[in-house]
Protein backbone atom coordinates (compact mmCIF):
# COMPACT_ATOMS: atom_id res chain seq x y z
CA UNK A 1 0.00 0.00 0.00
CA UNK A 2 1.31 3.43 -0.92
CA UNK A 3 2.29 5.39 2.20
CA UNK A 4 1.22 9.07 2.10
CA UNK A 5 4.03 11.54 1.54
CA UNK A 6 2.59 13.92 4.16
CA UNK A 7 0.98 12.66 7.37
CA UNK A 8 0.12 15.36 9.91
CA UNK A 9 -1.87 14.58 13.05
CA UNK A 10 -3.49 17.04 15.48
CA UNK A 11 -1.17 19.94 14.66
CA UNK A 12 -1.42 23.04 16.79
CA UNK A 13 0.55 26.25 16.54
CA UNK A 14 0.19 28.72 19.39
CA UNK A 15 1.70 32.20 19.43
CA UNK A 16 1.91 34.27 22.61
CA UNK A 17 0.87 37.89 22.12
CA UNK A 18 1.47 39.49 25.49
CA UNK A 19 -0.72 37.49 27.86
CA UNK A 20 -2.95 36.26 25.02
CA UNK A 21 -2.64 33.01 23.10
CA UNK A 22 -3.26 32.98 19.35
CA UNK A 23 -4.12 29.51 18.03
CA UNK A 24 -3.01 29.73 14.40
CA UNK A 25 -3.51 25.96 14.01
CA UNK A 26 -6.07 24.19 16.14
CA UNK A 27 -5.89 20.41 15.79
CA UNK A 28 -5.20 20.06 12.06
CA UNK A 29 -4.83 16.59 10.57
CA UNK A 30 -4.07 16.08 6.89
CA UNK A 31 -2.54 13.53 4.54
CA UNK A 32 -1.15 14.17 1.06
CA UNK A 33 -0.36 11.26 -1.23
CA UNK A 34 2.35 11.21 -3.86
CA UNK A 35 1.25 12.82 -7.10
CA UNK A 36 -1.51 15.00 -5.63
CA UNK A 37 -2.07 18.66 -6.58
CA UNK A 38 -3.60 20.31 -3.53
CA UNK A 39 -4.89 23.85 -3.03
CA UNK A 40 -5.19 25.11 0.56
CA UNK A 41 -7.71 27.93 0.73
CA UNK A 42 -8.97 30.29 3.39
CA UNK A 43 -9.29 33.95 4.25
CA UNK A 44 -6.55 35.98 5.91
CA UNK A 45 -5.93 34.58 9.39
CA UNK A 46 -7.42 31.17 8.61
CA UNK A 47 -4.13 29.38 9.31
CA UNK A 48 -3.32 28.33 5.75
CA UNK A 49 0.11 29.97 5.60
CA UNK A 50 0.98 28.68 9.08
CA UNK A 51 0.07 25.17 7.94
CA UNK A 52 2.20 25.65 4.83
CA UNK A 53 5.18 26.75 6.93
CA UNK A 54 4.86 23.71 9.19
CA UNK A 55 4.41 21.23 6.33
CA UNK A 56 7.27 22.93 4.46
CA UNK A 57 9.58 22.53 7.50
CA UNK A 58 10.00 26.28 7.83
CA UNK A 59 8.47 26.10 11.31
CA UNK A 60 7.62 23.51 13.95
CA UNK A 61 4.19 22.84 15.46
CA UNK A 62 3.51 23.53 19.12
CA UNK A 63 1.96 20.07 19.48
CA UNK A 64 1.06 17.23 17.14
CA UNK A 65 3.08 14.98 14.86
CA UNK A 66 4.24 15.35 11.28
CA UNK A 67 5.79 12.68 9.10
CA UNK A 68 7.27 13.67 5.75
CA UNK A 69 8.25 10.86 3.40
CA UNK A 70 8.12 8.42 6.31
CA UNK A 71 10.28 10.52 8.68
CA UNK A 72 9.00 12.22 11.81
CA UNK A 73 10.09 15.83 11.40
CA UNK A 74 7.96 17.82 13.85
CA UNK A 75 10.65 17.80 16.55
CA UNK A 76 13.78 18.27 14.45
CA UNK A 77 16.07 21.19 15.24
CA UNK A 78 16.69 24.03 12.81
CA UNK A 79 19.72 22.44 11.21
CA UNK A 80 17.91 19.16 10.68
CA UNK A 81 14.88 20.94 9.24
CA UNK A 82 17.16 22.81 6.81
CA UNK A 83 18.60 19.50 5.66
CA UNK A 84 15.12 18.05 5.08
CA UNK A 85 14.09 21.17 3.14
CA UNK A 86 17.14 20.97 0.92
CA UNK A 87 16.78 17.28 0.11
CA UNK A 88 13.03 16.71 0.05
CA UNK A 89 11.18 20.01 -0.44
CA UNK A 90 10.96 22.78 -3.00
CA UNK A 91 9.43 26.06 -1.85
CA UNK A 92 7.94 28.85 -3.98
CA UNK A 93 7.05 32.19 -2.39
CA UNK A 94 4.63 34.94 -3.40
CA UNK A 95 7.43 37.54 -3.45
CA UNK A 96 9.78 35.28 -5.49
CA UNK A 97 12.68 35.74 -2.99
CA UNK A 98 15.32 36.03 -5.70
CA UNK A 99 18.74 37.57 -5.10
CA UNK A 100 18.69 40.86 -7.01
CA UNK A 101 22.39 41.02 -7.93
CA UNK A 102 22.71 37.49 -9.30
CA UNK A 103 21.59 35.96 -12.58
CA UNK A 104 18.68 33.59 -13.03
CA UNK A 105 21.17 30.73 -13.33
CA UNK A 106 22.93 31.67 -10.10
CA UNK A 107 19.61 32.01 -8.26
CA UNK A 108 18.59 28.52 -9.34
CA UNK A 109 22.00 27.14 -8.35
CA UNK A 110 21.59 28.16 -4.69
CA UNK A 111 20.04 24.92 -3.34
CA UNK A 112 22.82 23.00 -5.09
CA UNK A 113 25.45 25.21 -3.45
CA UNK A 114 23.98 24.35 -0.04
CA UNK A 115 23.97 20.67 -1.03
CA UNK A 116 27.68 20.80 -1.88
CA UNK A 117 27.28 20.11 -5.61
CA UNK A 118 30.29 21.06 -7.76
CA UNK A 119 30.22 24.17 -9.93
CA UNK A 120 30.01 22.50 -13.34
CA UNK A 121 27.24 20.12 -12.25
CA UNK A 122 25.39 23.01 -10.57
CA UNK A 123 25.39 24.99 -13.78
CA UNK A 124 24.25 22.02 -15.82
CA UNK A 125 21.35 21.20 -13.52
CA UNK A 126 20.32 24.83 -13.04
CA UNK A 127 20.35 25.36 -16.81
CA UNK A 128 18.19 22.27 -17.29
CA UNK A 129 15.71 23.50 -14.67
CA UNK A 130 15.44 26.90 -16.35
CA UNK A 131 14.91 25.21 -19.70
CA UNK A 132 12.16 23.12 -18.14
CA UNK A 133 10.28 26.27 -17.08
CA UNK A 134 10.77 27.93 -20.46
CA UNK A 135 13.60 30.32 -19.61
CA UNK A 136 16.55 28.82 -21.47
CA UNK A 137 17.11 32.19 -23.17
CA UNK A 138 17.10 34.12 -19.86
CA UNK A 139 19.76 32.29 -17.84
CA UNK A 140 22.05 35.33 -17.57
CA UNK A 141 19.32 37.89 -16.90
CA UNK A 142 19.03 39.45 -13.45
CA UNK A 143 15.62 39.68 -11.73
CA UNK A 144 15.29 43.36 -12.63
CA UNK A 145 15.48 42.35 -16.30
CA UNK A 146 12.64 39.84 -15.96
CA UNK A 147 8.87 40.23 -15.77
CA UNK A 148 6.99 39.11 -12.67
CA UNK A 149 5.95 35.90 -14.37
CA UNK A 150 9.52 35.19 -15.46
CA UNK A 151 10.78 35.83 -11.93
CA UNK A 152 8.26 33.34 -10.60
CA UNK A 153 9.43 30.81 -13.19
CA UNK A 154 12.99 31.28 -11.93
CA UNK A 155 11.69 30.66 -8.40
CA UNK A 156 9.96 27.49 -9.58
CA UNK A 157 13.13 26.34 -11.34
CA UNK A 158 15.02 26.89 -8.07
CA UNK A 159 12.36 24.87 -6.23
CA UNK A 160 12.70 21.85 -8.55
CA UNK A 161 16.45 21.88 -9.25
CA UNK A 162 17.15 19.44 -6.39
CA UNK A 163 14.46 17.07 -7.70
CA UNK A 164 12.35 17.32 -4.53
CA UNK A 165 9.59 14.92 -3.59
CA UNK A 166 7.15 17.77 -2.96
CA UNK A 167 6.82 21.46 -3.80
CA UNK A 168 5.04 23.88 -1.48
CA UNK A 169 3.96 27.22 -2.93
CA UNK A 170 2.66 30.09 -0.78
CA UNK A 171 0.34 32.34 -2.84
CA UNK A 172 2.44 31.74 -5.99
CA UNK A 173 0.15 33.95 -8.11
CA UNK A 174 -0.44 36.63 -5.49
CA UNK A 175 1.80 39.23 -7.19
CA UNK A 176 0.82 38.35 -10.76
CA UNK A 177 -1.89 39.54 -13.13
CA UNK A 178 -4.59 37.16 -14.31
CA UNK A 179 -2.94 36.17 -17.59
CA UNK A 180 0.43 35.52 -15.99
CA UNK A 181 -1.22 33.63 -13.13
CA UNK A 182 -2.72 31.20 -15.65
CA UNK A 183 0.70 30.71 -17.25
CA UNK A 184 2.24 29.91 -13.87
CA UNK A 185 -0.57 27.50 -12.97
CA UNK A 186 -0.11 25.81 -16.36
CA UNK A 187 3.52 25.24 -15.41
CA UNK A 188 2.53 23.80 -12.03
CA UNK A 189 0.07 21.48 -13.76
CA UNK A 190 2.80 20.35 -16.14
CA UNK A 191 5.08 19.55 -13.21
CA UNK A 192 2.23 17.76 -11.43
CA UNK A 193 1.41 15.66 -14.49
CA UNK A 194 5.07 14.67 -14.68
CA UNK A 195 4.70 13.12 -11.21
CA UNK A 196 5.61 15.93 -8.80
CA UNK A 197 3.48 16.43 -5.68
CA UNK A 198 2.37 20.06 -5.36
CA UNK A 199 0.66 21.82 -2.44
CA UNK A 200 -0.13 25.51 -2.75
CA UNK A 201 -1.85 28.17 -0.68
CA UNK A 202 -4.25 30.60 -2.31
CA UNK A 203 -7.14 32.83 -1.36
CA UNK A 204 -8.36 32.94 -4.97
CA UNK A 205 -11.12 30.48 -5.95
CA UNK A 206 -10.21 30.92 -9.64
CA UNK A 207 -6.67 29.69 -8.94
CA UNK A 208 -7.85 26.80 -6.74
CA UNK A 209 -9.86 25.43 -9.67
CA UNK A 210 -6.61 24.21 -11.25
CA UNK A 211 -5.90 21.80 -8.37
CA UNK A 212 -7.15 18.23 -8.09
CA UNK A 213 -8.05 18.67 -4.42
CA UNK A 214 -9.12 21.69 -2.38
CA UNK A 215 -8.67 21.99 1.39
CA UNK A 216 -10.50 24.90 2.99
CA UNK A 217 -9.43 26.35 6.34
CA UNK A 218 -11.14 28.62 8.84
CA UNK A 219 -9.99 29.70 12.30
CA UNK A 220 -7.02 27.35 12.29
CA UNK A 221 -9.04 24.28 11.34
CA UNK A 222 -9.80 22.34 8.17
CA UNK A 223 -13.51 22.73 7.48
CA UNK A 224 -13.68 20.94 4.11
CA UNK A 225 -11.45 18.70 2.00
CA UNK A 226 -12.72 17.69 -1.43
CA UNK A 227 -11.42 16.14 -4.62
CA UNK A 228 -12.31 17.91 -7.84
CA UNK A 229 -11.75 17.68 -11.55
CA UNK A 230 -9.08 20.32 -12.18
CA UNK A 231 -9.62 22.99 -14.78
CA UNK A 232 -6.86 22.78 -17.34
CA UNK A 233 -4.69 25.91 -17.33
CA UNK A 234 -4.06 26.98 -20.91
CA UNK A 235 -0.83 29.01 -21.27
CA UNK A 236 -1.53 32.50 -22.56
CA UNK A 237 1.93 33.30 -23.82
CA UNK A 238 5.58 32.21 -24.04
CA UNK A 239 7.39 32.43 -20.69
CA UNK A 240 5.24 35.35 -19.57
Amino acid sequence: MDVPLVVARDLTKVYLLGDQELHALDGVSIEVRRGEFVAVMGSSGSGKSTLMNVLGCLDRPTTGTYELDGREVSRLNRGELAEVRNKTIGFVFQSFNLLARTSALENVELPLVYAGVGRRERQRRAGAALERVGLAARVHHHPSQLSGGQQQRVAIARAIVNEPRIVFADEPTGNLDTRTSIDVMALFQELWRSGLTVVFVTHEPDVARYASRVVFMRDGRIVSDEQQRPLRAEPQGKAA
